[in-house]
């Protein structure tokens, strides 16, 4: 196992940085550990911990510094090997500050081999007024291999009265199974378009926005109670990949209901794959 030290790569005279982090999941006699990780400002990782109940090892990617900055240019690259069994999670919102200029950029790469089981369970996005963001995540699941990852949303900061007041937010997701694309989507919208759209779904000025997407084939009954999840305080869709698999489009009233929705989503499925039976937040 070999960890980079945390270095800022701020360039002279910008507080901006250039980071990245990655994590290479393998199993040996039927336990995960990670056989590679490398990590650097603003990124770090916690201790993972081995959850003894579903078989799944725990990450936590922790954000040392205030948030995203104008500048910024993170990258993420995920891989877990045949028999792992991995679940990525952060402690905190992911904040994208104001910007007086440009934009900062995000990119995730996550790879599955046969046999291999990722879960991507960050806490919410939470765009601040002005800032402009792009996050592109690319997925790529052999066959054989499954995984369930999931992005939250919020309108901002709602607490100081701040509600989809960014610039220009552009979330795209494109995902490969067995080396086809079974989907791809852009997301991209300024604050104010999405809040008609919110306004249009009935869920008022503090919706809240959530994706998933699984890789597997559940049961028609888990099927049947996810699309039961959909009540006026969440608005719930469930919509079949090409080649295998379901998109879960959630809109919720407050960023409460989203949570709920979201535990709701992985206890229905936790039967068929149990390690969405994993808590992220047991330490």
């Amino acid at each position: 196992m070999v960890a980079a030290p945390p270095k800022s790569c701020a360039t002279q005279g910008s507080a901006s940085l250039t980071g990245h982090i990655s994590l290479q999941a393998e199993a040996n006699e039927g336990r995960t550990f990670l056989a590679r990780q490398s990590f650097q400002v603003p990124y770090h990782l916690s201790k993972p911990y081995w959850d003894v109940d579903t078989g799944t090892l725990v990450a936590q990617v922790v954000n040392p510094t205030a948030g995203v900055l104008a500048g910024d240019r993170l990258r993420s690259e995920i891989s877990v090997g045949p028999g792992a069994a991995l679940l990525v999670t952060t402690p905190s919102a992911n904040r994208v500050f104001r910007m007086k200029r440009g934009e900062a950029r995000s990119e995730q790469i996550l790879t599955v081999a046969k046999g291999g089981w990722l879960e991507i369970l960050p806490e919410p996005l939470v765009p601040h007024r002005e800032c402009s963001y792009r996050q592109s995540v690319r997925i790529d699941v052999a066959g054989g291999g499954a995984l369930f990852f999931a992005d939250l949303l919020l309108p901002g900061r709602i607490a100081h009265g701040e509600r989809w007041a960014w610039n220009h937010l552009c979330l795209e997701t494109d995902i490969r199974f067995d080396g086809q694309r079974a989907l791809h989507e852009r997301f991209s919208h300024r604050g104010g378009e999405l809040g008609e759209l919110a306004a249009l779904s009935g869920s008022g000025h503090d919706a809240c926005f959530g994706n998933a997407v699984l890789i597997g084939t559940p049961e028609p009954a888990a099927l049947d109670a996810l699309r039961e999840l959909d009540q006026p305080q969440c608005r719930v869709g469930v919509s079949p990949l090409r080649l295998g698999g379901w998109s879960i489009k959630f809109v919720a009233r407050d960023s409460l209901h989203l949570r709920e929705a979201l535990q709701a989503i992985r206890r229905i499925l936790a039967p068929q794959f149990p390690h969405l039976g994993c808590d992220a937040r047991k330490l």
